[in-house]
């Protein structure tokens, strides 16, 4: 379009010439020198007729598609009082693990990820979104020896931090760490149905709200879910990010969600249930809660006294 416009005002100029007596040009010189005009402005666009018609030829030519490269903010580490922690290139803490005790799970609010024990005996399949330090699949892999325990990581770099740096354990018959997006991973039917307990902590580098929020999201996180399956998600309380999750959730999960109460750095847990309404005694679930705190150290007594203050019921028994 470029060349047309440029052509007719060379034409129009020409012409304009042309017609307008001259007292130092014939008409014949006039229409010499717009001739000689219009061959000036055709050479000058003769190389973009080139170039439109080679772009017009690879426009018809095979296309090898080629997968776009994710752009990963750098993993970096730093350490402190024997705890080394995991970062995406900010101060935001994305992990940790105490170097005298690898298997241990050391932040409060990464403990509280395992809140579904309450609820669940070892399920056949445990997922966690989102490998960071790996404290949860490390800890799933070493305590809950009647699990396949399994991780979803889309960024090989985490991978081979948690590997090198870690203390994650190679892939063996029970751990297995899937190089891929958590949203393609949730949405493959083959893993509907199957996972008995799964985790969520997806956050980018700036550690202010899940990369994957949405109602739909959530709702193929929920078609993972056995019959009778809970999902942990670390959430920031004090972030709009929160009430929008907490909305997602609730219309993913028919209004059975519930949020611990607020950690350090602002982390809040929340809790999302699958299958048959569940009507359990805070007896039951304090009786519960101190076998888990005897056999694998976590102090599961909190997270009762957290689900009686979230609930804001009275009575002696946990409903959703």
């Amino acid at each position: 379009m470029t060349d047309l416009i440029k052509r007719a005002s060379a034409e129009a100029r020409a012409f304009s010439k042309s017609r307008t007596p001259s007292r130092k040009k014939s008409s014949r010189r006039a229409e010499t020198e717009a001739q000689a005009e219009l061959a000036t402005e055709a050479k000058r666009a003769a190389p973009k007729r080139k170039r439109a018609a080679q772009a017009a030829e690879l426009d018809d030519a095979p296309r090898i598609e080629m997968p776009r490269k994710p752009r990963f903010a750098p993993v970096t580490f730093s350490e402190e009082g024997g705890v080394r922690y995991l970062h995406f290139g900010t101060e935001w803490v994305q992990g940790a693990m105490r170097l005298k005790k690898p298997d241990h799970i050391e932040l409060e609010y990464a403990q509280q990820m395992m809140a579904w024990l309450l609820f669940l005996e070892t399920p056949k399949r445990v997922v966690q979104l989102g490998l960071g330090a790996a404290a949860l699949t490390k800890f799933a892999h070493r305590f809950l020896s009647r699990a396949h325990v399994e991780a979803v990581e889309l960024n090989p770099a985490v991978v081979v931090a948690a590997r090198t740096m870690f203390a994650l354990p190679p892939d063996d018959a029970r751990l297995t760490v899937h190089e891929t997006d958590a949203w393609d991973f949730v949405h493959d039917r083959a893993n509907h149905g199957t996972i008995g307990a799964l985790q969520i902590d997806l956050y980018d580098a700036t550690a202010r709200g899940p990369v994957h929020d949405t109602v739909a999201f959530y709702r193929a996180v929920r078609a993972c879910l056995t019959g009778a399956g809970v999902v942990t998600i670390n959430l920031f309380g004090d972030h709009p990010s929160f009430v929008r999750n907490m909305k997602h959730l609730t219309a993913a999960f028919d209004g059975r969600v519930i949020a611990l109460p607020e950690v350090h750095e602002g982390n809040r847990v929340a809790l999302a249930f699958s299958g048959p309404a569940l009507e359990v005694p805070f007896a039951t679930l304090q009786r519960r809660a101190k076998l888990i705190d005897e056999k694998l150290g976590l102090p599961a007594r909190k997270w009762v006294t957290g689900l009686r203050a979230s609930l804001s019921q009275s009575g002696d028994t946990f409903a959703i």
